[in-house]
């Protein structure tokens, strides 16, 4: 196993849409230990990513792709790099990143992270996380590549990264046990 932590004089690069170009599962993956930017009049705010799930399109039923695509599920089977943000329950705001090719209909959710620069919040959940950064649903169909909201590479940061079983999707038959969630053990 590597260590959580390496010296590297390298600067984060922000990024590129050919990141999200890719299944799901192996986005999910790749963003464990990722940094999280929202740039929000005029300050930033940055936390490292501990938690994802992938959702693999329309044959996943936990998917909002399986049920097809809809006005509310249109930017899900758009161009990799976008958020998908959707409210869920009526209360809490979800960010998440578009996967794979346009027509996939696959995206990846930011369960959680850490934050950083001495910035206090609690990231634990996915609607805690959106609410603190405040990602609304105004955010949807935003690039992800852009200055508003995106990702850096962290290469100082090395995760442990390891998969479960997603959370709270009882309702997707065999979906419902594949180990499509990652976190970061280091933590």
């Amino acid at each position: 196993m590597k260590s959580a932590v390496r010296k590297s004089s390298a600067r984060p690069k922000k990024l590129t849409q050919s990141f999200f170009q890719r299944p799901a599962d192996k986005v999910a993956q790749a963003l464990i230990g990722k940094i999280l930017v929202r740039r929000l009049r005029g300050k930033l705010f940055r936390a490292r990513l501990s938690e994802t799930e992938a959702y693999l399109g329309p044959d996943d039923l936990a998917s909002h792709a399986s049920k097809g695509r809809t006005r509310r599920t249109e930017v899900l089977f758009g161009a990799p790099g976008r958020a998908y943000v959707y409210l869920i329950y009526g209360l809490y705001e979800m960010l998440n990143v578009v996967a794979g090719a346009a027509g996939q209909g696959q995206a990846v959710l930011i369960r959680a992270a850490v934050p950083l620069d001495e910035w206090k919040a609690d990231l634990s959940g996915p609607g805690r996380l959106s609410r603190a950064m405040q990602i609304t649903r105004l955010q949807n169909g935003l690039d992800l590549t852009g200055t508003q909201l995106y990702f850096l590479d962290n290469p100082d940061y090395q995760p442990i990264v390891q998969s479960a079983k997603r959370i709270g999707i009882d309702y997707a038959l065999q979906w419902k046990d594949a180990p499509l969630r990652f976190v970061d053990a280091t933590r």
